[in-house]
């Protein structure tokens, strides 16, 4: 008799869990509450191509093309 309500118990844990890992698994990384990223105010897609291009994560050419991409 105390075996049913158990098995019971362990069946809607697993059913939990494994609709749990399917909606993670499409939904792609669990961004919980945090608000969506934006550019702090005044910082342009030039800004912040410039700057990775004074680090060295681009060189001139890859400079040169992205800023043409960008317009300016």
């Amino acid at each position: 008799m105390i075996f049913g309500p158990l098995f019971m118990i362990l069946i809607l844990a697993v059913v939990i869990a494994v609709v749990v890992l399917l909606v993670q698994w499409l939904g792609g990384p669990w961004q919980g509450l945090q608000p969506p990223r934006h550019l702090p105010p005044g910082r342009t897609p030039l800004d912040i191509l410039k700057e990775r291009y004074a680090k060295g994560e681009i060189n001139k050419d890859e400079f040169e093309e992205r800023r043409r991409v960008l317009g300016d």
